[in-house]
């Protein structure tokens, strides 16, 4: 049982994981380097290796349901308000 739960929380981890580096490659060559590299530093936190090294180093993890709860803000967040869907918007109007 628990091997499923650390199964589905390493997919959830790099499904979000996949989405911030995404988001981050567009920003950087579309939008700006620092919010790209706000969503690689970001990105990091959804690797599941990281969540291990923080264990092993000062024994504590983040959560999987802060992992969850911080994705899906910064993911509503940035497509409310981020430059990148508003240049995307700009582009499909054209």
């Amino acid at each position: 049982m628990a091997y499923n739960k650390q199964r589905k929380g390493n997919i959830i981890s790099w499904i979000f994981l996949s989405i911030f580096v995404v988001f981050g490659v567009f920003n950087f060559m579309l939008i700006h380097f620092v919010p790209g590299l706000f969503y690689f530093i970001l990105a990091l936190f959804f690797l599941p290796a990281t969540n291990s090294f923080l264990k092993r180093k000062i024994g504590f993890s983040i959560p999987l349901s802060v992992k969850i709860v911080l994705g899906l803000l910064v993911l509503w967040a940035s497509l409310a308000v981020g430059d990148l869907w508003e240049l995307f918007e700009a582009w499909l109007r054209e």
